[in-house]
């Protein structure tokens, strides 16, 4: 019966470190989703940009993906991204899709320009950078080498 009560006491303290891991994880990895204003961009690709990613500024979290949809017109995919409410975005930010890796999660990456007017909430980023591919960067790469004439000589 001794051992019972403490394999008892040690599952148990195990599982309170593992919440308290959990909690401290959840806390420090910036994964709740970011509050305050909606601002939208138009991109020709997002390769992969999904519900709840990270929008980021110097690589720190300042907002996050809310949702993207096709515009049946032009046929962009239009993100709409909420950024924290005391980030003020000079009118001539940059967007760009960009990953953490050659395999890591797509994220909006914001280079704010130097225009002294922001967007408003509910604006639109006009300037953006689609996504590429690591297929994309070595066909890019394989067209340089080869003079840029599709290898025909």
């Amino acid at each position: 019966m001794g051992h019972n009560a403490i394999e008892s006491i040690m599952g148990a303290a195990v599982l309170l470190v593992a919440a308290v891991f959990v909690f401290f994880a959840y806390n420090t990895a910036q994964i709740k989703p970011v509050t305050g204003y909606e601002v939208s961009a138009r991109f020709f690709k997002v390769g992969g940009l999904s519900n709840g990613s990270d929008v980021r500024i110097s690589g720190i979290k300042v907002g996050s993906v809310m949702s993207s949809r096709l515009d049946t017109k032009t046929y962009d995919a239009v993100v709409i991204m909420s950024i924290r409410p005391d980030i003020k975005l000079p009118a001539d930010t940059v967007a760009t899709i960009s990953s953490s890796g050659m395999l890591g999660d797509k994220y909006v990456m914001l280079t704010p320009g130097k225009e002294a007017d922001a967007i408003q909430p509910g604006g639109q980023i006009s300037m953006t950078k689609d996504f590429q591919s690591l297929e994309d960067q070595v066909g890019e790469i394989i067209f340089l080498a080869t003079g840029g004439d599709g290898g025909e000589k």
